[in-house]
């Protein structure tokens, strides 16, 4: 099955999938819901819309540089609501939310309708709304899209063959971080086992429905290319 592919680089990212109340998480690589939601925007769909589509296809993460875990804090006033119903506007809330900084992730979206493919990958290049990475504040430092068009009229952004072997063959799209330059890649592989990630879209983003994936854990030995510009 063919398999398309993302480059998710920037300064910040955030991909939480367990976020309650004003604490926001974030995975140490991108979740699906997030990676949905961003294939969403660049169709120009609406929170109502369906994305059955796009969440039936199978995704697959190679962490070409581990993203350092910051944390900050966000404030708030008068979200509390008081006994009378009323805002209490002298009460502050922090919120502690986590991001990745410095990250680079190559993802892969296999499926069989390789025409859905290719309208994402088209998008991807001249998005309707402005793609993030997990917030609509971090946006990609490079553009989201691989590849343009081959001599034979085919896209190089879509590779032919299947999600493991795209994630494997595919040229680094950054360089590691000096601690980690020895030390092979790892990968977050979607399928019937493994770690259970509450980030599958079940419905519209509007209704806020998840269900469970399961997410295989491996890694890939570095190959020494140069990174795809």
């Amino acid at each position: 099955m063919p398999t398309l592919l993302l480059r998710l680089i920037g300064p910040m990212q955030s991909w939480g999938t367990t976020s309650r109340f004003d604490e926001r998480d974030t995975q140490l690589e991108p979740s699906k819901s997030g990676v949905v939601g961003l294939l969403a925007c660049a169709l120009g769909r609406d929170r109502s819309d369906s994305v059955d589509d796009l969440a039936s296809l199978r995704m697959g993460v190679r962490v070409d540089r581990e993203g350092v875990l910051m944390r900050d804090f966000q404030t708030a006033t008068g979200v509390l609501i008081a006994a009378d119903g009323k805002p209490d506007r002298e009460r502050t809330v922090v919120s502690p939310r986590f991001y990745l900084s410095d990250a680079a992730f190559l993802v892969g979206m296999e499926g069989e309708d390789i025409a859905l493919l290719r309208q994402v990958r088209r998008a991807l290049e001249r998005p309707r709304w402005p793609l993030a990475l997990g917030r609509k504040a971090f946006a990609p430092s490079v553009p989201v899209w691989l590849g343009g068009p081959s001599l034979d009229g085919t896209d190089t952004g879509i590779h032919p063959g299947a999600l493991i072997d795209a994630l494997t063959n595919h040229a680094l799209i950054a360089a590691p971080r000096i601690e980690h330059r020895a030390l092979p890649m790892r990968t977050a592989i979607e399928g019937t086992h493994g770690a259970a990630r509450n980030d599958q879209p079940t419905g519209p983003f509007a209704l806020r429905s998840f269900g469970t994936r399961f997410v295989q854990s491996g890694v890939i030995e570095r190959a020494p290319q140069p990174a795809d510009a």
